[in-house]
């Protein structure tokens, strides 16, 4: 081992020493959220691990008078190292904070109608994730057992996703894939089923999961994110190459989670 992995190494323990969540609480925030059935022992042994380093490693604050406490810490910590938990706490790298706010948040936009105008809008948000910036979350979408959407939506896991996705300096529906990936097979798959999904919604179809996943390939890979965590058999079943490809990139196989 490389003098700067062990040192790496040593923090990553030190931390682990130091911090430790609340027992308590911890076992309170997993059996709260459908999310976490299924895990083994030793997944929950990883999940307490990311968790941890992540509370250590980000800087929470409320907005809006919230008070921020351990259970919310640990709440969020969870949800958002799923996604990671067999990539590592590496994929959580370059930003440092976390916002929560009450409820919803409005943010202010620029958009271009069909005509090319641009109109400043106000939009409300229950999660928001900026490049190298703060991840942003309504605790009232975040709290446990809350799923904003309906059954198999997370918001935690949509902007963690989104977090995934901007790590090669894009957001673009397509994070950074492992040297065994092919990025041909990726696009060929994801296109395919985004461009199924958004003829469904422009001919006022009832789809299985939110229609915002049509609005552009960046939010399909987080909905189906979400979707992979929380509901991986409607996954599997209607979309099977999108979810091959999520279990490749995630390292994991919800859908096994579901028949122990």
């Amino acid at each position: 081992m490389n003098p700067f992995a062990r040192l790496r190494a040593w923090q990553r323990e030190r931390t682990l020493t130091r911090h430790p969540l609340d027992d308590t609480l911890w076992r309170e925030t997993i059996a709260e959220r459908r999310l976490f059935d299924g895990l083994t022992v030793d997944e929950l042994a990883r999940l307490r691990e990311l968790a941890t380093l992540f509370v250590h490693a980000k800087r929470f604050s409320g907005a809006r008078g919230l008070k921020i406490t351990e259970a919310m810490r640990i709440t969020i910590a969870a949800q958002a190292c799923l996604p990671v938990l067999a990539l590592g706490i590496s994929w959580l790298r370059g930003w440092s904070s976390v916002i929560v706010y009450p409820d919803t948040f409005v943010v202010d936009l620029e958009e271009a109608d069909a005509d090319g105008v641009v109109h400043a809008v106000r939009d409300q948000r229950i999660g928001e994730s900026w490049e190298r910036g703060p991840l942003i979350l309504s605790w009232a979408d975040t709290a446990p057992g809350v799923e904003p959407y309906g059954e198999g939506t997370n918001v935690v896991v949509h902007e963690i996703a989104h977090k995934l996705d901007q790590l090669d300096g894009s957001s673009n529906g397509c994070p950074p894939l492992h040297p065994d990936m092919d990025r041909a097979v990726w696009q060929r798959d994801f296109q395919g089923a985004y461009e199924a999904l958004g003829q469904a919604v422009d001919n006022g179809r009832a789809t299985w999961i939110d229609p915002y996943a049509a609005e552009a390939p960046e939010e399909f890979f987080a909905v189906l994110s979400e979707h992979f965590f929380t509901a991986p058999d409607a996954v599997a079943e209607l979309m099977p190459a999108v979810y091959d490809q999520l279990r490749t990139f995630y390292r994991q196989d919800p859908l096994s989670r579901l028949v122990q």
